[in-house]
């Protein structure tokens, strides 16, 4: 998954993120673990363990994890928690956007090397508590989609927020108990949300007369176009637009718009696929995209 960085750096601009994160995100796209090590080893030694060098450092740390080499992601997402604690001494998380971003993958590095060494207790004890710590931060969905990882399935589905929303009126999960259901967590930046709107689509078509229902929820991020800042009322308005251009065959899918569903859901990552089945347990929790052959075989086994 994380080759598809490379992709990433050659969409968006060089400058939508600092020097040192950038150059380890290209070595890393690069299957160069050695030269990321160089790269923040050379920024350490003329800046400091900043915020921007412990983002850099929490993405070496998931390239680690990646590789399957479990004692070096360890180690490294262990020192970049340990020094983003220290940093926050002095100030809030949410100050500004690198700090989270390099607490959050390291507490998620941690508990998947947990998991990948059959600790899978352990790891939920490492979400759960982080969770009562940072629960009002950022990094909630984040730390919540990896608890969900662990154990969502089988579960009773969460209520959704439907107060708000774009298109026809949303229907709460409850009032859908006895139908299968799936939601469809998307972004309006998000392109694999756009690739995979397209499966939704088809999928729907298909098993809406057997009973299927689709939602799409999704949530304000504070921008629109271009990254360029935006009031709640106009994002809210670009939000439909995108969704009108880019999502033709689900103009009949309701959309509804909170962050607190992401925060439920854990849906850090976009798209998040939840399935849920007649009695209204999830029977399908999958943070990224999904073939259409993937997700139709989830759909006929909870049919």
């Amino acid at each position: 998954m994380l080759r598809r960085v490379l992709f990433f750096l050659l969409v968006f601009s060089r400058f939508s993120f600092a020097d040192i994160i950038y150059d380890v995100r290209v070595a890393i796209a690069q299957n160069n673990l050695a030269a990321a090590n160089s790269e923040l080893e050379s920024y350490r030694g003329q800046h400091g363990t900043d915020a921007e060098f412990l983002e850099a450092q929490s993405w070496l740390a998931r390239a680690y994890l990646s590789a399957n080499q479990l004692e070096q992601a360890e180690t490294l997402a262990k020192q970049t928690e340990s020094q983003a604690r220290q940093l926050l001494q002095h100030r809030a998380l949410d100050a500004e956007p690198h700090l989270p971003m390099a607490l959050g993958a390291a507490l998620e590095v941690e508990a998947q090397s947990l998991v990948l060494r059959g600790q899978t207790a352990q790891a939920a004890a490492l979400l759960r508590h982080n969770l009562s710590t940072y629960g009002n931060t950022s990094i909630r969905a984040r730390l919540q989609k990896n608890l969900n990882m662990l154990g969502m399935t089988g579960q009773p589905a969460p209520a959704l927020n439907v107060t708000e929303y774009i298109g026809i009126r949303p229907i709460s999960v409850a009032q859908l108990k006895g139908a299968p259901v799936l939601l469809f967590f998307w972004a309006h930046w998000c392109s694999d949300c756009k690739q995979e709107g397209g499966v939704i689509a088809e999928l729907n078509s298909e098993f809406a007369s057997r009973g299927l229902k689709v939602e799409a929820p999704t949530q304000l991020y504070g921008y629109a176009a271009y990254g360029e800042n935006a009031s709640p009322k106009d994002e809210l308005g670009y939000i439909g637009r995108v969704w009108q251009h880019y999502y033709p065959g689900l103009q009949d899918i309701p959309v509804p718009v909170s962050k607190l569903n992401f925060d439920k859901y854990g849906a850090s990552t976009t798209p998040t696929l939840v399935l849920i089945d007649r009695a209204g347990r999830v029977a399908l929790y999958h943070p990224g995209v999904m073939s259409y052959d993937q997700l139709r075989a989830a759909i006929e086994k909870t049919l």
